[in-house]
């Protein structure tokens, strides 16, 4: 029988599968626009995100951000209720 601790962490692996083939679902879209997408982070319903390329920088970066990437991260998912940009790396602006 699992423990507490078990049940978190078996339930948080599968919602950070669920959300990363999500994500993995829209990359090509922004793959093709020049720049990419990776999961950083899950906690308390805000997924954390890392952007490259030429989303990193970009003045679209919040439309793309709120309409495109956190839409339907919360349309699939019903635990993510907000999604934020990680800035604490340096990123890459593909020029």
């Amino acid at each position: 029988m699992l423990n507490e601790d078990q049940i978190k962490t078996n339930t948080s692996s599968e919602l950070l599968e669920r959300i990363e083939k999500t994500i993995n679902k829209i990359r090509p879209y922004i793959q093709a626009d020049g720049g990419d997408v990776q999961l950083v982070d899950y906690k308390d319903g805000i997924v954390t995100v890392r952007m490259f390329g030429a989303c990193a920088g970009c003045m679209a970066l919040d439309v793309t951000l709120t309409q495109g990437i956190q839409a339907i991260l919360m349309d699939e998912i019903p635990e993510v209720k907000e999604v934020k940009v990680d800035e604490s790396q340096p990123q890459s602006y593909g020029w």
